[in-house]
């Protein structure tokens, strides 16, 4: 519960700050899927270091306190174009929940940028870029990091977050796919975390009960490999399934140094929100923007933790 109240206040702050400047028509709304996240965090760090950069602008950041909670994010966007903002970007939670929003914005002509995870097909004119990892190849990169340790057969199992996200659609997608192509390993799963820790423990404590053969395990995004590792960590499992996670925080970096996990998938988390506002600017100034920008990932194992690659990633 305390951890639900701090979020919740980080994202009224997060409002407060910024409507107070937003009477000049300046103001940028990034919207995200979660202010309860290391990783939405580090997004807001790029994003408010851009905003300094380019002057004469303020900005907003919220984002639900949970992934899970689509309508307030829904909600969150509408609030932003009844207030005639600048711009906003977004991070949608949901393929299709968030287009009705988006199509408001482009009828109020507000630019809008989505990062982090696409929409629908319907939704694709009512927005102007997309900066995001490429996650159908993040998922591939996970896969062949998982069959170079586990080998083409045997069992593994797919612990995933949010079902019918963008970005998990492409990842585990991607993940998926590539196992099927390229092995003869059987796939348990995939189990839905909803993006919180405790539940993806909980379930990997099951699964790993449950299949006492398992070779190999994916945690695709960060709150669910987190809950992996320790789920790994408390059964005694650490370092006898080999286990692949996404995204780098201090946790999962703790994880990979003591052989918890084999490897994590690193998104330039900052990058997104640094590029997303500038964006963003760009629109407002009704300069040229690409539609589409790859804003990468970075497979970190113990041998290049320290290595600049990697200490550029993680947070």
């Amino acid at each position: 519960m305390k951890t639900f109240v701090s979020a919740c206040l980080v994202s009224v702050i997060a409002l407060a700050a910024g409507s107070a400047l937003a009477d000049d028509g300046k103001e940028i709304a990034v919207v995200v899927k979660t202010v309860n996240s290391t990783f939405w965090q580090n997004v807001q760090k790029g994003a408010a270091a851009a905003q300094k950069e380019a002057g004469g602008y303020s900005m907003t950041f919220q984002g639900p306190a949970s992934e899970s909670a689509i309508a307030d994010q829904v909600n969150m966007v509408e609030n932003a174009v009844n207030r005639k903002v600048a711009a906003i970007v977004l991070a949608p939670t949901d393929p299709d929940a968030l287009v009705p929003a988006l199509k408001k914005a482009w009828e109020a002509k507000i630019p809008v940028v989505l990062i982090d995870s696409p929409v629908s097909e319907d939704g694709k004119r009512y927005y102007q870029s997309i900066l995001s990892t490429d996650n159908v190849k993040a998922g591939e990169l996970c896969a062949k990091a998982l069959i170079d340790k586990v080998g083409t057969s045997g069992k593994i199992a797919v612990m995933s977050y949010v079902a019918g996200a963008g970005s998990e659609i492409g990842r585990v997608g991607g993940f998926t796919k590539y196992i099927k192509d390229h092995s003869k390993l059987e796939i348990v799963g995939p189990y839905y975390s909803q993006s919180q820790m405790a539940t993806a423990l909980n379930q990997t404590t099951d699964v790993l009960a449950a299949n006492p053969d398992l070779k190999g395990i994916f945690g695709a995004n960060e709150p669910t490999a987190i809950g992996m590792g320790r789920a790994l960590a408390q059964s005694g499992k650490a370092g006898k399934v080999v286990a692949v996670g996404f995204d780098g925080n201090q946790d999962l970096q703790g994880f990979v140094k003591d052989g918890t996990l084999e490897a994590i998938a690193v998104q330039g988390s900052y990058q997104m929100g640094h590029l997303g506002v500038q964006t963003a600017v760009k629109l407002i100034k009704h300069e040229k923007v690409e539609k589409t920008l790859d804003t990468g990932v970075v497979l970190v194992t113990k041998s290049n933790l320290d290595k600049p690659e990697a200490q550029n990633v993680l947070y």
